[in-house]
């Protein structure tokens, strides 16, 4: 069978493009019910949060795992294929089967008579993929907010808040009462609600608009931290970066409320999976290349992070920088200026959601050349003095990952 028949569902999908947001929960509810309810065959963990939520995923799917428990996990945005959003089992999704689910989600979506956006049928097909597989526990992250974010559509018996930050403003409001206000409709009464090391519960409970139960994450201390990993009470982490600390606080306090509700989790098994979690864009060696990393801190927050795990590391590296335009740029700049790049190359991609040269320019200096995707990845097949650094946007990690014909693996 010819190439395109076998995904003609997955091309089908990229029609309604990445940024189409319709906030309401009318259309995943409706699909869910048409499907009949494949999302009440295991039981759920959603995580919500300004950043991070990808990362504490990560780790919880993969210390569930070395459990024994079957695991399902869907996040987002992907790099390369839309399949890297539907993870079973320590693997991401084959194509071929998220073609075949995502058919059923457009056949639902007929049934129905609505027309859904690319997130409410990437999460229809992942209900559809945990449903099938049999999973014990689906760890689902929220796309944007909470409040009428297509996974509050689900029944989440736990919710975890990861941290807060100013993102998407348009949607969320442009403070940290109002994005949280959003993030929080994700939490259930009566059930657990883990909060990221420094959320403080006395001002988060005010914005809850039911009445879960609060349990902050203590952070942990990190023993050392290198470049490409850390060591936390003499285990060895795979994701590197202060930050990421923050996130294993928060996923260690998740599977202990996990266990409280009735899972099994040796520390041994815990321990073992978080060793073995890796998560590509997210200070990630790039497969293939001399000296190349990817993290993609998208927003001030995540710049700050990866700028202070840089300097801690006593670094200079060599920066590739591009950035979706509604972001706010320069606090991104600022941040990452702040460490003394050794060199600094700016890139513009070919989708129109990139800022523009002119606004890459203005943020990081005049005399700064803006080049194109392919002369990037002609520069990051090079061999290398020193650590090279790509930032700014996952989705400037996935285009360039797809010029340089290399796929994320986990």
């Amino acid at each position: 069978m010819p190439e395109t028949m076998t995904r003609i569902h997955i091309q089908r999908l990229e029609t309604r493009g990445h940024w189409g947001i319709k906030c309401g929960l009318d259309n995943p509810r409706m699909l869910l019910q048409a499907l009949d309810h494949p999302e009440r065959s295991f039981r759920t963990l959603e995580i919500v949060g300004t950043n991070g939520k990808g990362s504490t995923g990560a780790f919880v799917a993969n210390a569930i795992r070395a459990a024994g428990y079957r695991v399902g996990w869907t996040t987002s945005p992907h790099l390369v294929s839309p399949a890297e959003r539907i993870w079973v089992d320590g693997a991401f999704l084959d194509e071929e089967a998220l073609d075949r689910l995502l058919g059923e989600a457009f056949e639902a979506e007929a049934r129905s008579g609505i027309r859904a956006t690319y997130f409410e049928l990437m999460i229809t097909a992942a209900m559809l993929a945990f449903q099938e597989r049999g999973v014990d526990l689906a760890v689902v992250e929220a796309g944007l907010g909470g409040r009428l974010d297509a996974t509050n559509a689900l029944d989440p018996i736990l919710t975890v808040l990861t941290n807060l930050g100013i993102d998407h403003e348009k949607y969320l409001g442009n403070t940290l009462e109002s994005i949280a206000r959003e993030k929080l409709c994700a939490a259930r009464t009566g059930r657990p609600l883990v909060l990221g090391p420094g959320l403080d519960p006395a001002w988060i409970r005010p914005l809850l608009e039911c009445d879960p139960v609060l349990f902050p994450a203590p952070l942990l201390e990190a023993g050392r931290i290198e470049w490409d990993h850390s060591v936390v009470q003499g285990h060895r982490i795979g994701l590197a970066g202060e930050h990421q600390i923050k996130n294993l606080s928060t996923a260690l306090e998740t599977l202990r409320r996990l266990e409280a509700l009735g899972f099994a989790l040796p520390e041994g098994c815990v321990w073992e999976g978080i060793g073995r979690t890796r998560w590509p864009g997210r200070m990630w060696a790039v497969p293939g290349l001399d000296r190349v990393w990817a993290d993609g801190a998208h927003n001030p927050d995540g710049a700050k992070a990866v700028a202070h795990h840089i300097a801690t590391c006593g670094l200079h590296p060599d920066l590739f920088f591009s950035v979706m335009a509604d972001k706010d740029i320069p606090a991104m700049v600022a941040e990452l200026r702040g460490v003394g790049p050794r060199s600094v190359t700016l890139v513009k991609g070919e989708d129109v959601r990139y800022a523009s040269a002119d606004t890459l320019r203005e943020a990081w200096g005049s005399d700064l050349d803006v080049i194109g995707l392919g002369e990037a990845a002609l520069r990051l097949r090079r061999p290398a003095e020193g650590v090279r650094l790509i930032t700014g946007s996952l989705f400037f990690i996935g285009d360039l990952l797809r010029t340089l014909g290399i796929a994320p693996q986990i």
